[in-house]
């Protein structure tokens, strides 16, 4: 059975896109087989992966709709491993239609399970807001990625996600538990990066991952011309992160058997 983690945080601005489409893309690259779900109206995971948003035939719009089976919505991306299911600004309307539907905050999980043993990992991109789409992911899921920035703000806004964490947990979804913590943008110069980075491992200790995504061009780069890191300079050091932080996902989970 697939594990099915959420990549989330209530702040914007921290690498959550940048990270779903490239921690998917190195675990599809090792040979795992992966879907992404892009639960973000802005659809950023989808033209990142290459998908022209505008024209798609199917969207998780359609799922929370039922006016599509889950099969349906899946499509393949430039990697053999990886498949996605494609989102855009329809999705918001999904929230307003979702609002006097009995169980709808369980509507995701119940798609997701039907598909759940086809995959090694399920990962959902999630809008920066708690909103109804981020309840569905995170009653979903099994674990919670959370990448955040190396400032101090940073601090402040995992202390909300927490409280959401905890609320989550005491109303649907008991076993929810945190993935691990992921330090974007990272820059060892930078005095800040490492208090905040002490900060964590006082508080989190081994959920913080070793690996660390630095600042990087190339990274910012990629999402216009529709690739993964990987495939757009595999060379380049986020690329090399990324690669890195897959490989740990992988180590942990054998680990955790």
């Amino acid at each position: 059975m697939g594990k099915i983690t959420a990549v989330a945080n209530q702040k914007g601005g921290v690498g959550k896109t940048t990270s779903a489409i490239n921690i998917t893309a190195s675990l599809a690259a090792a040979g795992k087989r992966v879907l992404l779900i892009d639960a973000d109206p802005q659809g950023n995971s989808t033209s990142g992966l290459g998908i022209d948003k505008d024209n798609l035939s199917g969207s998780l719009y359609d799922l929370y709709t039922a006016a599509k089976p889950i099969e349906e919505l899946i499509v393949p991306t430039g990697l053999d491993f990886l498949k996605i299911i494609s989102s855009n600004i329809e999705l918001i309307g999904a929230e307003l239609e979702l609002t006097g539907k009995e169980n709808r905050e369980t509507i995701l999980k119940q798609e997701i399970e039907k598909i759940r043993h086809e995959y090694d990992y399920i990962f959902i991109d999630c809008p920066p807001s708690l909103s109804l789409l981020t309840l569905n992911a995170l009653v979903a899921a099994d674990t919670l990625l959370i990448p955040m920035q190396c400032e101090y703000y940073a601090l402040e806004g995992i202390s909300m996600l927490l409280k959401t964490i905890n609320l989550i947990k005491s109303n649907y979804n008991p076993s929810l538990d945190i993935e691990g913590i992921l330090l974007t943008m990272y820059d060892p110069r930078n005095t800040l990066a490492h208090q905040v980075t002490n900060e964590l491992n006082k508080h989190f200790g081994d959920k913080v991952y070793k690996t660390r995504i630095p600042r990087n061009i190339t990274l910012a780069e990629a999402p216009s011309h529709g690739k993964p890191v990987i495939l757009y300079d595999i060379r380049s050091k986020g690329a090399q992160s990324y690669m890195e932080l897959a490989k740990e996902i992988i180590e942990n989970e054998n680990g955790a058997w």
